[in-house]
Order: structure tokens, then C-alpha cells, then sequence
């Protein structure tokens, strides 16, 4: 038993110093050790302003699986960091771009015909609707708001509607 899944690269740490170097050992650390990554990723306000999004992504994806060559046991939750805890997500459009530009990625890179692409970032009971019908998106990471458990409910009667 214990933990089957392990959450790195978030931007929390990211932003307590782990950088690409730490975040790529740690992920293949765990999965010596039997454990599915949720392998987070995500632009800055600051790098969005800048259109450097998928010069961002990009950089985080090839350095964070260096020396990775199966990524089955990865799954991959675009985090901008601008849109977690703010209340704001990305429009639907540039939402669904995103997702598709980091799938040709690791299709591209890493041979991974089938990526698990998540979302996360202000997810909550009132956005969950619009984001489920992003077609790229195959789940979510849910950080504020499954700390309460009536809007952790929400969300999922709203996602399996």
C-alpha cells in the first residue's frame, strides 16, 4: 500500500527552488520507485505578457524528463501559474492551443502517442463545466477548492454529468 502518485514540479516548489535539475531528479526518482508523476508545468504572468508560454513549456518538459525515455507513468497538469488561486482561467480557445501544442510535444519528443494532459489552475463548481469540454483535457488538478469538500463534490457531479 501508500502512495501511488506523487505531484512534482508544482509551481510552490518551483518557486522555493526547485528548479529543472531537482524537478527531473525527483521524477526519476519516483518512478524508480514504482510511483505515477503528475508532472506539473506552467508559464508566469510575466512570461505570458511576453508570449514566451511554449518557450516555457518546452524548456520545463525537456529538462524535467531528460534522460526519460517512457513517459507511460507521467501524467502532465498545465498549471499557468497566473490562473492558480486567482479566479482566472485561460479562454477556452488558447486553453485548448496550450493543451495541443504540449500533446505534439511529447508525441514529438518522447514518442508518447497517448499523453495524460490535466488542467489545473482556479478550477472550482462554476468553470468545471466549460473546462470539461476542452478536448484535450483528459482530467483536473483541483488545489483551493478540494480543501473544502461541498465544493469538491460539486466539481465531480458536475464532471461525470
Amino acid at each position: 500500500s501508500g502512495s501511488q502518485y506523487v505531484i512534482v514540479g508544482h509551481s510552490e516548489n518551483r518557486f522555493r527552488g526547485d528548479n529543472d535539475s531537482i524537478i527531473n531528479k525527483k521524477i526519476i526518482s519516483s518512478l524508480r520507485q514504482g510511483l505515477k508523476v503528475i508532472f506539473c508545468i506552467g508559464e508566469s504572468l510575466n512570461e505570458k505578457k511576453k508570449n514566451k508560454t511554449n518557450l516555457v513549456i518546452k524548456k520545463q518538459i525537456l529538462k524535467g524528463l531528460k534522460n526519460i525515455k517512457n513517459t507511460k507513468n507521467i501524467f502532465f497538469a498545465y498549471e499557468p501559474i497566473w490562473s492558480i488561486g486567482t479566479g482566472i482561467i485561460p479562454k477556452q480557445e488558447d486553453l485548448s492551443t496550450q493543451i495541443k501544442y504540449i500533446l505534439d510535444l511529447l508525441k514529438k519528443k518522447f514518442g508518447n502517442k497517448n499523453p495524460v494532459i490535466l488542467y489545473g489552475g482556479s478550477v472550482n463548481s462554476k468553470n468545471i463545466i466549460i473546462l470539461k469540454q476542452i478536448r484535450y483535457i483528459k482530467g483536473f488538478l483541483i488545489g483551493g477548492s478540494s480543501q473544502n469538500s461541498n465544493k469538491f463534490i460539486d466539481i465531480i457531479k458536475k464532471t461525470i454529468i
